[in-house]
């Protein structure tokens, strides 16, 4: 680490410490902080009739799409057997403007689904969709075929031959230029490549719908004081986080946790069909498998990410501090599973009401651009938001944020908010999914609203930062202690759980290439084996194999190992928000820029040129010293909390 991070890391830990003893609060009234927001404005369901009145005429655009998709085919296809940059630029607009469109019923229809997995319409018509999408890539694999072989010289024809071209120099570069060695042979196989797609998109809907109905469903137990729980995704994680009888808490973890294992055989049937189309996919465009597919298409090496995993495995004890501090604080030996998302305040089952939440969010960008404040008025006022858990409707567990980007609007916001403290962080991380998308929509042409995983993940992870930084300085001496703790416990998460999905997948894939059937306790004791090298030996984990896999939505996707992306993010995020605090200013200048640039420039150019960062050990190595200043943070502050007590 260098001096000028050591003075900041201190400096930081220093003044916390400081406002935690004091119990001193700086904020008076966070509606005040407040710009622009009436609590008369806040809205906590979708308006989805900003997108379409009804379904009928979001059917009725659907059709539409699928005559303007065939109109493409019959216009371009004869004028590509000679292609000049006239016709280039005209096919650009007219796909561009198909491909909005179809975003737009894309997210209509996904979002209806996410309200009611059990919709029949819904159901019928994601995979409607999900068919267009597919046809339309048969229909224009003329282009893709002859974009991807065109040599450089005839590129620099076309863009002489056509200046408006210019303007999406980067665009065609990323798409087409750079996929020459990994693009379809022909039409016959460019069709089968896309039924491949078609296929795994319909696999990542059935996996949504079993992990809604069945998976995370596991039963009913009895609490201490005799009342019927029946566990699911939302009881599950808020016994966990805030009953402090430990006997409940253990009854609910031991039903899911063995309800998982009898539902690993049917999941496990899913990930294989799954996993065998991904290699196969990858294989037919020239590459070894998925995960080198994955490489490429974010511009990382494989030796980055195992890099990153290395550093993480090797200073997992920095976190065995945070153990011990759990240990002492709940006065448990040894700590069990069920012990571990216990919130640590003297009333763990406080909550905060949704206004009071997003009161707090707006608060923590004081010192940001006005831009942020403005967004967030927008996104919370405009029926962009469906907050709270609806399980027994058919509502899936979970949280994601949509971009509106076709339409220059506030992203749409998915949410299960049950009022716990996890959940203000859960709500202000999908809010900077929803500041970069709304900043990408009206500063860069549609076709560069888009971004590797770990970009997109960057401004959600600092928004966390965010707001710990306004938690630590403004919630009471107790709320803020727990707070410090969930952050680290928010760290392991990003830096061992993460990447641990990732290699979980990566060694699940090459287990599915070796076997033609793959069993549920197959993948249980391979995730079991893995997570042994990530997790503490300081808590006492059940000898049974662990279904844990099951339920992690993000491995049924059809953008494969999307998890290590979490973790890769937050490194870079803990480099960014370190110059946040020494030049705010500045900062916001340079971070407004990146967030708006979208894929105008590449993944490394863009850390180079806004903030001169490079993914390297260093990266990561650096990441882990902020973990390890948070861990003698709280173990300090304990210390003075008990001091104090005696």
């Amino acid at each position: 680490m260098n001096k000028s991070a050591e003075g900041f890391l201190i400096s930081a830990m220093f003044i916390a410490i400081m406002l935690l003893i004091s119990g001193f609060s700086l904020a008076a009234s966070p509606e005040k902080e407040m710009t622009g927001l009436n609590r008369s404005e806040i809205t906590t369901s979708w308006d989805l009739s900003n997108l379409f009145k009804d379904k009928e005429t979001a059917t009725a655009e659907f059709e539409g799409l699928q005559k303007m998709s065939q109109e493409i085919n019959a216009t371009f296809r004869p004028l590509f057997k000679n292609l000049t940059g006239k016709v280039l630029l005209e096919y650009i607009e007219a796909n561009k403007n198909f491909s909005r469109n179809l975003s737009v019923v894309m997210a209509y229809a996904y979002a209806q689904n996410s309200l009611n997995v059990n919709d029949k319409f819904f159901e019928n018509f994601i995979s409607d969709v999900q068919n267009l999408y597919t046809e339309h890539a048969k229909a224009t694999s003329f282009a893709e075929i002859l974009l991807k072989s065109l040599s450089p010289a005839e590129w620099e024809r076309l863009f002489s031959e056509q200046p408006a071209l210019e303007a999406y120099r980067a665009y065609l570069e990323n798409s087409y230029q750079r996929y020459r060695d990994h693009r379809p042979r022909n039409e016959t196989h460019a069709a089968y490549l896309a039924d491949i797609s078609n296929q795994l998109m319909k696999i990542n809907t059935e996996a949504e719908k079993t992990v809604t109905n069945n998976v995370t469903v596991a039963g009913n137990i009895t609490l201490e004081d005799g009342r019927e729980l029946a566990i699911n995704s939302v009881t599950y994680s808020e016994l966990l986080s805030t009953d402090s009888n430990r006997n409940n808490r253990k009854k609910g973890y031991d039903k899911r946790f063995y309800h998982l294992i009898n539902e690993s055989d049917k999941m496990s049937e899913i990930y294989s069909n799954k996993s065998r189309l991904d290699d196969l996919l990858a294989r037919e465009l020239n590459y070894s498998d998925s995960y080198d597919s994955k490489m490429f298409e974010t511009y990382l090496t494989k030796e980055q990410v195992e890099t990153m995993n290395q550093v993480f495995k090797e200073r997992k004890g920095n976190f065995d501090g945070y153990y011990e501090f759990r240990k002492t604080r709940m006065n448990l030996s040894p700590l069990k599973p069920y012990d571990l998302g216990l919130q640590l305040m003297k009333n763990p089952d406080k909550k905060y009401s949704y206004e009071e939440t997003l009161f707090n969010i707006s608060a923590s960008y004081a010192a940001m651009d006005p831009a942020f404040q403005e967004i967030f008025v927008k996104t919370t006022t405009s029926g962009s938001m469906d907050v709270y858990p609806n399980p027994e409707g058919g509502k899936q567990p979970g949280g994601y944020c949509q971009d509106m980007c076709s339409l220059k609007r506030p992203a749409l916001i998915f949410m299960n908010f049950k009022g716990l403290m996890q959940d203000q962080k859960t709500l202000t991380h999908e809010m900077g999914h929803a500041v970069n998308f709304y900043l990408m929509g009206n500063n860069v042409d549609f076709l560069y609203c888009t971004g590797t995983e770990y970009e997109m993940e960057i401004p959600s992870t600092f928004n966390e930062e965010l707001f710990v930084d306004y938690a630590l300085k403004n919630y009471d001496q107790d709320t803020a202690l727990a707070i410090l703790a969930e952050t680290v416990s928010d760290y392991e998460n990003y830096f061992t759980f993460q990447p641990m999905i990732t290699e979980f997948e990566n060694k699940a894939h090459e287990l599915c290439r070796q076997k033609t059937n793959v069993s549920g306790s197959e993948l249980n004791l391979l995730w079991t084996n893995l997570s042994k090298e990530y997790r503490s030996g300081l808590v006492d984990y059940y000898p049974e194999d662990s279904a844990q896999w099951t339920y992690i939505s993000h491995i049924y996707l059809t953008n494969n190992y999307y998890t290590f992306s979490y973790a890769l993010s937050k490194a870079v995020t803990l480099s960014l928000f370190k110059m946040y605090k020494e030049d705010p200013e500045k900062f916001n200048e340079n971070y407004m820029a990146y967030l708006s640039a979208g894929s105008c420039m590449t993944p490394p150019q863009k850390l180079r040129k806004f903030f001169g960062i490079e993914i390297d050990r260093k990266l990561f190595e650096d990441a882990m010293d902020v973990v390890q200043m948070r861990v003698l943070q709280l173990q300090e502050l304990e210390g003075k909390r008990l001091a104090g007590s005696a």
